[in-house]
């Protein structure tokens, strides 16, 4: 009788603790996502484990690199020596650009999309094409076979990535220190750079691509380039500035970024408002 009763209480223990665990539902059912996805105190936040814990001029040129391949595209303005223009650049995963130049009415215009272009849209073209608006070309054949983008020149020298590229490869950058743009509050980061360390620093680049922007940011000779780079408080490039020097004056240039990331779009014109002319050179600014 003894050992029975010893046997029963064993049984009910088993029986109370499966209910005890039934009614906690702990681990009654596998575990899954939180429906809340709230995050523990003791988990660092995304924004906390995305921030740089290099804030050097150094550090922060490349996490304004990170920061602009991350946004992909923005709205840009532009003065290239005596070239100015506006409009939408993509510079990934493709390459893509929009710009316009004149003014309104008579404003011709170029797009860019990956390795065929278009210029055009005025009324000057059409009376050129006889009724069509719009040029279509596609970028010169490579050394490698493959076509480059057409105006591969402009698209590098406006490009933020390839800017932050030659910043984050010089030597010694400065913090100049906190000014006012516009509303917005930055920073002001300068650089000291050649012409060919600048466009030696692009290792994506083919070499063809290389020379004509190694060309085009030396205008009369000129070697040595300053980089001007504003930043915003997302280390976002907002303004940059190159000049240097010549025998037949330097580079001159000022690009302004916006609108990172937004709902932007380049459409290519209507084929039937086109006229096919072949290929065109790559050289930075060809009309």
């Amino acid at each position: 009788m003894a050992a029975r009763r010893r046997m029963t209480a064993g049984v009910a223990a088993v029986l109370l603790v499966g209910l005890l665990a039934g009614c906690g539902g702990g681990s009654a059912q596998p575990p899954g996502p939180s429906a809340s996805g709230t995050p523990s105190t003791a988990s660092p936040s995304p924004s906390d484990a995305d921030k740089p814990t290099d804030r050097s001029p150094h550090g922060v040129l490349l996490s304004a690199q990170l920061a602009m391949q991350t946004a992909r595209r923005a709205k840009i303005s532009y003065r290239l020596g005596a070239d100015s223009a506006a409009g939408l650049l993509f510079w990934q995963p493709k390459t893509a650009l929009q710009i316009k130049r004149g003014t309104p009415g008579t404003a011709e215009q170029l797009i860019v999309m990956d390795t065929t272009a278009y210029q055009g849209g005025d009324d000057a073209t059409a009376a050129r094409l006889g009724g069509r608006h719009w040029e279509k070309f596609g970028g010169a054949t490579g050394a490698d076979g493959h076509k480059e983008v057409p105006y591969a020149g402009l698209v590098d020298q406006l490009n933020p990535v390839v800017a932050l590229t030659a910043a984050t490869a010089a030597a010694d950058p400065v913090l100049l220190g906190e000014e006012k743009l516009d509303d917005s509050t930055v920073q002001h980061y300068q650089v000291s750079t050649t012409a060919e360390r600048y466009a030696a620093a692009q290792s994506p680049l083919s070499e063809s691509r290389r020379s004509g922007l190694r060309a085009a940011l030396a205008p009369g000779g000129a070697t040595a380039l300053t980089l001007d780079l504003w930043l915003n408080d997302k280390d976002q490039l907002v303004q940059l500035r190159r000049s240097g020097t010549g025998t037949e004056g330097g580079a001159d240039d000022l690009v302004q970024y916006s609108d990172f990331g937004g709902a932007l779009s380049v459409q290519a014109p209507a084929e039937a408002d086109t006229s096919d002319t072949g290929t065109r050179s790559t050289s930075p600014l060809a009309r």
